[in-house]
């Protein structure tokens, strides 16, 4: 039985993505299975696109995207059953490091996921809309 999902699957994942990485770097012509990330300019999301925002509580409430899903990554694992499977997933938090992970992970337990790059600040940045759950208008915190 392998570890491709449970607890510890996350970490699991990344742990191996860390060791194929620098083996690919030691042995570039024998390693060819290295898990790709797909990604794509926050510009580029499809305006009916499933949006992941793995954020934590207080940056969602400052802004987010008005669509997207919250889902902090510490939760992910546990809650991985609320993202939907058969279409793609874009995954995004506030500059690509944390979105990233999620979407290794997630395409490493069988979902569809595409990394935003870089994050809701690209998202920001490039006038796409945002909304707050506070009174104050929506920032990237």
């Amino acid at each position: 039985m392998g570890r491709t999902n449970g607890p510890g699957a996350f970490h699991f994942a990344l742990r191996r993505d860390r060791r194929a990485k620098a083996a690919q770097a030691r042995h570039p012509k024998r390693h060819n299975e290295l898990m790709t990330m797909p990604e794509v300019e926050a510009k580029a999301v499809p305006d009916d696109a499933y949006l992941l925002d793995v954020r934590e509580v207080d940056e969602w409430r400052a802004g987010h995207a008005p669509t997207a899903t919250h889902i902090p990554l510490g939760d992910l694992q546990n809650r991985v059953g609320e993202v939907p499977q058969g279409r793609p997933v874009y995954v995004i938090c506030r500059v690509g490091g944390r979105s990233a992970h999620a979407t290794t992970w997630l395409n490493h337990v069988g979902w569809e996921a595409i990394n935003v790059d870089g994050g809701m600040q690209s998202w920001a940045a490039s006038g796409l809309p945002m909304v707050s759950e506070t009174a104050q208008p929506p920032y990237v915190a």
